[in-house]
Parts: C-alpha cells; sequence; structure tokens
C-alpha cells in the first residue's frame, strides 16, 4: 500500500511537470483556416478538409517566439486559402489572404496589423504526410509558406508593443527565404517582382522603413490603446505621427511594406481621423492622400464629410 501510495505520487508529480511545460511553451496563434476549391472540378472534399486541418495543426500547435501567452493572448490571424487547380493527386496550385489583428487595450475592438495576398501559394501536399519543418533547411513549399506568414505575423505584433520587438521574427522569416532560393516555386527570389516575399521581408529589415515600424508603435502605445481614456489626446498623437508615413513614402514610393500597411490600415486610419475637427480631418486627408494614393478616393471623405 505504501508504495502504491509513492507512485501514485510520483505520477502525480509528472503529470504536473507536463502541464507546467504546456502551460511554458504556449502557442502564439490562434489561426483560423479555411480551404476553398471553387474553380476546381469534383474535388475530393475529404481531403481538402484533411489538408486544412494539418494546416490548422501546424499553425497553431507550434511555438512561433520565446514568449509565454496565456491562451486568450494568442493572436488572432486567419489562413483563408483557395485552391485554383489540383491534379487529383499532390500539386496545388492556389492563393491565399493572410489577416491578422490586435486587440486594443481596455475595449473589445480588434485592430488589423496584417491583411495580404498571396498569389503564388502553391505547394505540394499527400494525404497523411507530415508536416515537416526546419529552420535551417527547406523542406516543402506548404511548411515553408506557413512558417514564413506566421513569423511575419508574430514580427507586427511584436512591433505593436515594442520598439523593434519584430526583428528577430523577420530575420527567421528571411532565412526561409533564402533557404527556398533555389526551390521551383515562385514568390520566394528577387528577380520575380518587386512585391513578393522576398521584397517584404527585405522591407521589414530595411532601415529605409523604420518609420513605419516606428509608426505602428506609437500608434498603439499613445494612439489606440489611449482610446478608450482620451480619445482626443489619443486622435492628435496619431495626426502628430504622419510625417513619418511621409518619410518613408519620398524614400521608396510604391514599396510592398507600404502597400501591405494601407490594405490593413486604411479604414481604420479613416475612422480615427474621422472623429477630429475639420482643419484636423484636411490635415489628415492631405497626407494620406500624398503617402497612399491608391486609397485616395476613400480618404476624400475626412475633407468633405461634416
Amino acid at each position: 500500500m505504501i508504495l502504491t501510495d509513492i507512485m501514485a505520487k510520483r505520477l502525480s508529480l509528472v503529470f504536473l511537470f507536463l502541464s507546467l511545460v504546456c502551460c511554458i511553451q504556449a502557442q502564439d496563434l490562434n489561426a483560423r483556416v479555411q480551404i476553398l476549391s471553387p474553380q476546381v472540378q469534383n474535388t475530393n472534399k475529404r481531403a481538402l478538409e484533411v489538408l486544412q486541418k494539418a494546416v490548422s495543426d501546424f499553425l497553431n500547435n507550434r511555438t512561433w517566439s520565446a514568449n509565454v501567452l496565456q491562451p486568450q493572448e494568442r493572436i488572432d490571424c486567419s489562413f483563408v486559402i483557395t485552391i485554383n487547380a489540383w491534379d487529383g493527386s499532390s500539386n496545388f496550385t492556389a492563393q491565399a489572404q493572410i489577416i491578422s489583428t490586435r486587440p486594443v487595450f481596455n475595449t473589445s475592438y480588434n485592430s488589423p496589423v496584417l491583411s495580404i495576398s498571396d498569389n503564388n501559394f502553391n505547394f505540394s501536399y499527400t494525404e497523411g504526410q507530415l508536416m515537416d519543418y526546419s529552420d535551417q533547411q527547406y523542406m516543402g513549399n506548404l511548411t515553408s509558406l506557413l512558417a514564413y506568414y506566421a513569423y511575419i505575423i508574430v514580427g507586427l505584433d511584436a512591433d505593436t508593443f515594442e520598439p523593434n520587438g519584430g526583428t528577430p521574427f523577420y530575420t527567421a522569416a528571411q532565412n526561409i527565404v533564402n533557404n527556398a532560393q533555389n526551390t521551383g516555386f515562385s514568390g520566394w527570389r528577387s528577380m520575380e517582382g518587386t512585391d513578393n516575399r522576398f521584397w517584404l521581408v527585405n522591407n521589414l529589415l530595411d532601415r529605409r522603413y523604420q518609420p513605419i515600424r516606428d509608426f505602428l508603435y506609437s500608434f498603439y502605445l499613445n494612439g489606440l490603446d489611449k482610446m478608450s481614456d482620451n480619445p482626443t489626446d489619443a486622435r492628435k498623437a496619431i495626426l502628430e505621427l504622419l510625417p513619418l508615413l511621409q518619410k518613408v513614402d519620398r524614400l521608396a514610393q510604391g514599396a510592398v511594406f507600404n502597400q501591405v500597411f494601407f490594405t490593413a490600415k486604411s479604414d481604420e486610419l479613416i475612422g480615427v481621423f474621422g472623429g477630429m475637427g475639420p482643419q484636423e480631418r484636411v490635415q489628415a486627408y492631405n497626407v494620406l492622400a500624398e503617402v497612399d494614393p491608391a486609397n485616395a478616393n476613400k480618404y476624400e471623405n475626412l475633407r468633405t464629410s461634416r
């Protein structure tokens, strides 16, 4: 009986230790994954359901940083992968929409941080195969794509909480790009275009684009996170940050980081400045229309509304 009690206590300690380890190794992402195939005829729905679960497990069951997070602190994000062609076996031609958000302090509002489309989200996958991945070498395009965007998501989120907090994650994403240079898949090489995965992480680590990262940090610290306490001062603080965006625009017009930033932030910026007086709204309009001409028609509401 005494021996049994001792063994039971030891087992209890083992289970307690394992549970603590699981808490310490908390995952970073709360990713919602959806795989669509509207253009593919005679789609094997079960195969795509298996793929969807495999992608979800890969993103959600891994630690992408050394941060200790509670379940409610995991980064909300979504991956909508649209299959455009499938050979019925293992080769998929696809595109993806990746979005991430960040909660705003003392509110129920989730602020968009990343919104990007990848039209070269092509990969090979066979039902039941292991989702092998290594930071040290290329092991397949699907896991490289997922890991790349996981690091981008975690990096951008970190930039909103700490100056240059995202740098180690962008470095990890750049390492994935370097490992994928000799693959047959598109989107990893500089010569393939100016708005692909290579150039996004290149921009994120380029000092010329540092003002956008500085903007992101102050936008939350001095702006959105203080909106519930003093919305007038918070809006004014964000308005005073706009010269940072002008600085980047004048150095590197049309860069992919600029495009990704405004895709996520244009509507939110309109909402922020829409609550200010006419003079401030016109001031915001003049800057935003200059640095983000693609959305100039949307910003027009700031100038004309009463």
